[in-house]
């Protein structure tokens, strides 16, 4: 149970408290976040002294004040110099998803240089030209902010409102199961070695369970970031969801295999003529490592 979850217990939440005016992606994701816990209206005002009091008010990317404990989430107020630590920030950190959320959202850590540094620096920092961040905006985005930003109050029957509770039940639901599954991972994700005429060729192999059969390979590139091992895997071996067989995928793309070399293979019921996946009938794990042995591509010495 989270740090946030039991202090949800502990009281009755009432009313979500964020500006009034033009919508941003922080305070829209921060309310969509608590409007998913706690199912309460939002209404778009300045604060008072009495809503910044009172525990069972949250107010939201406005009021000057970050006081978790009195459910106060404003950045404002912090130093020119400060982590770039927006509303949304504030929030996850509230629920205990925060470092998960920054470590496996990408898109949370330029979320929070737009908000608290402005275009033209999150453009430098993202390494990208400024026009880009605007050739980047999508209409989904634009409408919902605007939609948002033209109410005073939303209630749970608003439309607006119920697509807020699923961004933020998406964003819950993706960080908590994903936790779920990277700890799985440590413990049942194994490492093979194929060995080559030169450097040798590492698989991360998943074995089939129940546990994961809904999704097989769901979580493996955030656990192998999280191990650090980006330059070291070339290939994936995972259950296949649609079959009884297995999934061999190059790992980012690594040209030292070709899966079309082994189209011809009696166990391999497809091979992507790219060749950057395959789907294979056994479950052998001899059979898959000498699969991945004949998908390597041979370089002249």
């Amino acid at each position: 149970m989270t740090p946030h979850s039991e202090y949800r217990d502990s009281m009755t939440m009432q009313l979500i408290v964020t500006h009034p005016g033009g919508a941003h992606k922080d305070d829209f994701l921060a309310c969509s976040l608590l409007a998913h816990l706690h199912g309460i209206p939002i209404q778009r005002r300045e604060p008072t002294d009495g809503d910044l009091a009172d525990r069972s008010i949250c107010v939201v990317d406005v009021g000057g004040v970050h006081d978790p404990e009195h459910n106060n989430f404003d950045h404002h107020q912090f130093a020119r110099d400060a982590p770039p630590l927006c509303a949304l920030s504030l929030v996850l950190q509230s629920m205990g998803l925060y470092e998960d959320a920054l470590s496996f959202c990408a898109w949370l850590r330029p979320a929070e240089w737009l908000d608290t540094l402005g275009p033209n620096e999150t453009a430098n920092l993202m390494g990208i030209p400024r026009t880009a961040l605007s050739e980047l905006n999508s209409p989904l985005d634009t409408t919902l902010l605007n939609r948002f930003a033209k109410h005073t109050e939303l209630r749970p029957d608003n439309p607006v409102y119920q697509v807020m509770c699923m961004v933020g039940e998406d964003i819950v639901n993706y960080l908590r199961s994903l936790r779920e599954r990277l700890n799985y991972l440590k413990e049942h994700a194994q490492y093979w070695t194929i060995e080559t005429d030169g450097a040798p060729i590492q698989a991360l192999y998943l074995e089939k369970s129940d546990v994961i059969s809904d999704d097989p390979s769901f979580g493996i590139y955030a656990f192998i970031e999280s191990e650090g091992k980006e330059d070291e895997i070339q290939a994936l071996v995972y259950p296949d969801r649609r079959g009884d067989g297995y999934g061999l995928t190059r790992y980012n793309d690594s040209q030292r295999l070709d899966f079309s070399q082994i189209e011809s293979h009696d166990e391999v019921r497809f091979a992507h003529k790219r060749g950057f996946v395959a789907k294979v009938d056994t479950t052998d794990p001899a059979r898959l490592k000498m699969l991945l042995e004949n998908a390597i591509v041979k370089t002249d010495c």
